[in-house]
């Protein structure tokens, strides 16, 4: 298999809209992407409060705009998604999208409402791993999806029941209905399919994944936020996430989502098969470690454990209510306001990062870039 391209470099508050348009053409972006056609932004909210490193960046979402239209992509979209544990309106309000997106005029459509998309019945050409046994009635997808380009916006963080997560993970709430909980058991071949779906359905394929600040410990949502300063991209979703898995410290070709997706020939997951662009990121390896929290332990459980075998009656029925319940309340309930809250707001205050965060809460991001780039000039 030929090499795969990712771009990685390393950026900064005060220039990261330039920096971001360095890195798609890096990646490659105009090669990668239908210029006739409408592109879908693909933001990643992880948890509707803002927790550093578990959610798209405004400013990863507001370069990858400008970006895109530079290269020629005027024509965007976003589209939401919500969980059994995410609110995205809330999600978005908090993550400081929607004066981004009103801003260049950039429409948002939910993919749970009826007006913005119909979901109807696909057969994929590829021979799916686990997606028509899942779903044994059949497979549906959202209608707006076909025929346009998409763009993920992923971060590099760790994941309770994929390792890491990324690109490829960054399909799931967007591709699957709210009942995609049923495919947790499988997730990793899960991907594989969604990823081998995408080929099938869409013009182009591209992902911008923030490492400003990564996620380490038990993700997407709990976890150690860890300042990187790395922005990622590629038209090779495997190689992308193979790339930011290598950085956190883990074996790409370990990781069986990677492993299977570079097998099935739908990407490049072994480093020495992918060309890195940009700065040199040799002697980049974090020591992550996912470990555990409330939540990986019942789905440990629940969905890899002795459990499994009673999975229709857990999770097809109304019981699946109480699993609901039970993950808002120690999410939102306990873990935010507990805890959580309080590592958002020290990140918010001392780092660079959280500071830029809050200048675009309030508004003026714009001018706390200029200033801090003059101020960079001067000392330089």
């Amino acid at each position: 298999m030929a090499k795969s391209k990712v771009a990685v470099l390393k950026v900064r508050p005060e220039t990261i809209i330039q920096d971001m348009h360095r890195l798609c053409e890096l990646a490659g972006v105009k090669q990668a992407l239908d210029p006739n056609a409408t592109t879908i932004l693909k933001d990643n909210i992880s948890w509707h409060f803002p927790f550093p490193g578990a959610n798209t960046t405004p400013w990863q979402l507001e370069g990858t705009i400008l970006a895109l239209k530079e290269a020629g992509f005027s024509d965007q979209s976003c589209v939401q998604n919500k969980t059994v544990v995410t609110d995205a309106f809330k999600g978005e309000d908090l993550n400081n999208y929607l004066p981004i997106l009103k801003k260049y005029d950039v429409p948002v459509l939910y993919n749970f409402k009826p007006e913005d998309m119909t979901w109807i019945d696909y057969k994929p050409r590829a021979k799916m791993h686990v997606l028509d046994h899942i779903y044994p009635q059949g497979i549906q997808l959202p209608d707006y999806f076909f025929g346009k380009n998409i763009v993920h916006l992923p971060t590099v963080k760790c994941h309770i029941y994929t390792t890491t997560t990324g690109a490829m993970k960054n399909a799931f709430g967007g591709l699957l209905a709210t009942h995609r909980h049923y495919t947790h058991s499988w997730i990793h071949r899960t991907l594989v399919d969604l990823l081998a779906i995408q080929k099938e359905i869409h013009s182009g394929l591209f992902a911008i994944m923030d490492g400003t600040t990564a996620g380490n410990g038990p993700g997407p949502r709990t976890m150690i936020p860890v300042i990187k300063d790395y922005m990622l991209a590629s038209a090779d979703q495997v190689a992308i996430d193979a790339v930011a898995a290598k950085m956190m410290g883990f074996d790409p070709m370990k990781l069986e989502y990677i492993n299977v997706a570079h097998g099935d020939k739908l990407g490049v997951g072994d480093p020495r098969e992918i060309e890195i662009v940009g700065d040199d990121i040799s002697n980049e390896s974090w020591g992550f470690s996912v470990g555990d929290n409330a939540a990986s332990t019942v789905g440990d459980f629940m969905w890899f454990g002795p459990m499994k075998r009673f999975q229709k009656l857990f999770f097809h029925t109304p019981l699946v209510n109480a699993f609901i319940f039970g993950s808002e309340a120690y999410h939102d309930y306990y873990r935010w306001p507990m805890k959580d809250k309080k590592t958002f707001e020290r990140w918010r205050e001392e780092t660079q990062w959280g500071k830029l965060f809050a200048a675009y809460r309030r508004g003026d991001a714009d001018s706390v870039m200029k200033m801090a780039a003059a101020s960079s000039s001067v000392r330089g």
